[in-house]
């Protein structure tokens, strides 16, 4: 009866306890010697508020790191890098924000915000208009919500089909097949931007430029001929990364060259 006893009192000591401090902190008791924190979003808050962006930063990493990414917890995490001018990683975290939810419209102005305080100043492409027509619309939902929309209009058609099949009425049977036709139409291209958000967020081909500049080269050397200078925040679309140092870029303007990889960071 002695060792059993003791073999619980053993494991009841070795089992971590879990309490609140008067902070909100989450705190875990490992045992009696040793105390860890583990801080939670409100922390975070409270350290933006309070002007401690560096603390903040920290907390937010970590809660992304436990939790998992979400756009609102990187708009976050941009707004204290932009608070500290650090504008490279400020544009990151807004790139990673939008690309979860583009629809937010917090995220993209901040993000321009940060853009404006760049060295170089991007001026926009010509593209055609259905190009721009398809940006605006797959802006509009995050891919939950196309998700979603596709599921409820496409149940819409379904319908729809249901009452041609079933209706006795010429003039019910042309609004349905009307209607139908619509609604399925719709759901297509509902699936479309969701797949095309889907792939945008498992392929990424786009990053930031984190040294304060560099020189792009015409050939994975740093012997190649020098094309022109890009600096920190700049956005550039990977072509190559098939090689262990250099990527091969391309920039919005269409001008293509390589960088150094330890220079950049993926979105």
């Amino acid at each position: 009866m002695n060792k059993i006893i003791g073999v619980l009192l053993v494991v009841l000591c070795t089992v971590p306890a879990i309490a609140q401090d008067e902070s909100g902190m989450t705190r875990i008791v490992a045992d009696s010697t040793q105390t860890a924190y583990v801080p939670v979003l409100s922390d975070a808050d409270s350290a933006y508020i309070q002007g401690d962006y560096l603390k903040a930063i920290s907390i937010y990493e970590s809660v992304i790191g436990n939790q998992g990414v979400n756009a609102t917890l990187y708009m976050n995490l941009g707004n204290c890098w932009l608070k500290r001018d650090e504008i490279a990683k400020a544009i990151l975290c807004y790139e990673r924000a939008y690309l979860i939810d583009p629809s937010d419209p917090d995220i993209r102005f901040n993000l321009e915000l940060a853009r404006t305080k760049t060295v170089d100043k991007v001026s926009p492409v010509n593209q055609l208009f259905i190009v721009v027509w398809f940006k605006k619309l797959l802006a509009v939902l995050d891919i939950n919500g196309w998700a979603v929309l596709t599921v409820v209009l496409f149940t819409l058609a379904i319908i729809m089909t249901g009452v041609l099949l079933l209706s006795k009425k010429r003039g019910a049977r042309k609004i349905s097949f009307s209607f139908g036709i619509i609604f399925l139409l719709l759901s297509i291209l509902s699936i479309i931007f969701a797949t095309t958000q889907m792939g945008n967020l498992r392929n990424r081909d786009t990053a930031i430029i984190m040294s304060p500049s560099v020189t792009v080269k015409s050939t994975p050397s740093g012997s190649g001929t020098d094309l022109f200078i890009i600096h920190e925040g700049r956005k550039v679309q990977i072509l190559d990364s098939s090689m262990k140092e250099w990527v091969e870029i391309r920039l919005e303007d269409g001008n293509t060259g390589w960088i150094p990889v330890n220079v950049m960071e993926i979105i």
